[in-house]
């Protein structure tokens, strides 16, 4: 008995120390990719990303037979259509955010996940005919010790998605004729 008192103590103790440990973790976890696109203009890349539809042709969840596009139109005082895209029997909410003309943003939510926050800069560079894209997102946590811990890691389990739809777009841009007028 002495034992396991002591052994459930040092458990207790142990859970309050990695607890108010993790409450030194950020409860934001922004992680950022950038690429240069050669050969295109920035409303051509804006075209590209604000329209979901268009990402069928380059984004790799969307180029993947086992994702399907549906859209659910705007109902009574909602401004945007939402999407939702069911991939291997998950279901994902898109989002649209208003935004101008140099971004696009898009929440972006998943049953029994945290909520993203998605921002595509595009930043055409003068005396280039070139385009900076930066695709920024930023998780919300919980205050969960463990989901705490799990944000250590973040960058390095979504950043090569982000790094991988964004070479997807170059490819995409740098190999399709520009658009006549």
């Amino acid at each position: 008995m002495r034992f396991l008192k002591a052994f459930l103590f040092g458990a207790t103790g142990l859970f309050i120390i990695i607890t108010l440990f993790s409450l030194l973790i950020p409860f934001k976890v922004r992680v950022s990719r950038a690429l240069l696109i050669n050969g295109t203009t920035a409303g051509e890349v804006y075209r590209q990303v604000a329209a979901i539809e268009n990402w069928k042709k380059w984004h790799p969840v969307f180029t993947a037979d086992s994702a399907k596009l549906f859209v659910q139109p705007p109902s009574a005082g909602q401004k945007d259509s939402i999407y939702k895209i069911l991939q291997l029997g998950k279901e994902i909410t898109i989002s649209f955010i208003p935004a101008n003309a140099s971004s696009v943003k898009f929440l972006l939510q998943a049953k029994g996940e945290n909520d993203i926050e998605n921002d595509l800069f595009i930043t055409p560079l003068s005396g280039q005919q070139a385009v900076q894209v930066e695709w920024r997102a930023i998780t919300r946590l919980h205050w969960y010790p463990w989901e705490k811990f799990y944000g250590i890691f973040i960058d390095k389990l979504t950043g090569p998605g982000y790094e991988a739809a964004l070479q997807a777009l170059k490819m995409y841009l740098e190999n399709t004729p520009a658009p006549a007028g």
